[in-house]
C-alpha cells in the first residue's frame, strides 16, 4: 500500500504530541527510523521556531502559519532558517464589525479581554470567551464542538476573504485566502516535484471546521489519528 511514498508530513498538537506539550522520547524515535525511509515535513497553524521548540529541535523541514510561513532545517546550526514569511494585511476595523454582529447575533456578548485577537501574519482569532478567558472556562465551553459546528457557516459566510477554522477549545481560528494546509502542502509538493499519490499526511484535526479538513477531503494520502498516543500503531506499516 505505501510502496511509492516519499513524503510524510504531519500535523503536531494532538498527532505527534499532547496539546503544546514537547515530542515524547517515544515519537521521537519513530520519526527518526521514519526519516531514514521517507522524507519528512510538519505542516502546522503556529509558526514555525513554535513548532521546531515544542519538538525539541527535531531536524524536520516545517510549514508554519497554514504555508505563510516556511523553514527549511539546516544541518550545520541545527537549527532552522526561515524562508518565507508572508504578511497579509487585515481591515480590523471590518472584522471587529462583523465579530461583533456574531456576538449579537449567538449572545456571546459577555466575554473577557479583547473581542478579537489579531497575529503578526494576518491570521485572526475569535476567541468567543475574549482573549483573557480562564482556561478552565474556555475548556468547559465547546468541549465536543458542537456549539461552533452549529454556527460554522456562518463565521465563514461573515468571512469570505478567510479560510474559517474550529480553533482551540473556544474559538475561531481565520487564516487569509488562500492559505490553508492544502495550500500549503500542494505548493510544498510542487516545489519538491513530489506526487499527491507519493504522499501521506497524519493528522488528527479531520472534521468539519478542522484545520487538517482540507487535505482530509482532497486526493492526498491520509491517515486518521483521534489519540496522539496512538501515533506509534498509526505509522506501524511505514517503519
Amino acid at each position: 500500500m505505501f510502496s511509492n511514498i516519499k513524503l510524510i508530513a504531519f500535523d503536531l498538537d494532538g498527532t505527534l504530541t499532547q496539546h503544546k506539550t514537547p515530542l515524547s522520547n517515544q515519537h521521537k524515535e519513530i520519526l527518526d527510523m521514519l526519516s531514514k525511509k521517507y522524507k519528512l515535513l510538519m505542516v502546522g497553524a503556529g509558526m514555525c521556531h513554535r513548532i521546531f521548540n515544542q519538538m525539541n529541535n527535531f531536524p524536520i523541514d516545517i510549514i508554519g502559519n497554514y504555508g505563510m510561513q516556511e523553514a527549511v532545517y539546516d544541518s550545520k546550526k541545527e537549527d532552522i532558517a526561515i524562508t518565507a514569511n508572508n504578511v497579509v494585511p487585515c481591515d480590523k476595523a471590518s472584522v471587529e464589525k462583523r465579530i461583533a454582529k456574531l456576538r449579537q447575533k449567538y449572545g456571546f456578548t459577555n466575554f473577557t479581554g479583547d473581542s478579537v485577537e489579531y497575529h503578526s501574519s494576518g491570521c485572526v482569532t475569535f476567541p468567543i470567551l475574549g482573549t483573557k478567558a480562564a482556561p478552565e472556562d474556555k475548556l468547559a465551553f465547546d468541549p465536543n464542538r458542537k456549539k461552533r459546528c452549529k454556527i460554522y457557516e456562518d463565521v465563514k459566510a461573515a468571512f469570505p476573504e478567510y479560510n474559517v477554522f474550529v480553533g482551540g477549545s473556544s474559538s475561531f481560528d481565520m487564516s487569509p485566502m488562500p492559505y490553508n494546509k492544502y495550500f500549503a502542502l500542494d505548493k510544498y509538493c510542487k516545489e519538491h516535484n513530489i506526487l499527491h499519490s507519493e504522499t501521506i499526511y497524519i493528522g488528527d484535526d479531520y472534521g468539519q471546521g478542522g484545520n487538517d479538513e482540507s487535505i482530509y477531503l482532497s486526493d492526498f494520502n491520509y491517515l486518521t489519528i483521534d489519540n496522539y498516543e496512538d501515533f506509534p500503531k498509526v505509522v506501524k506499516e511505514l517503519i
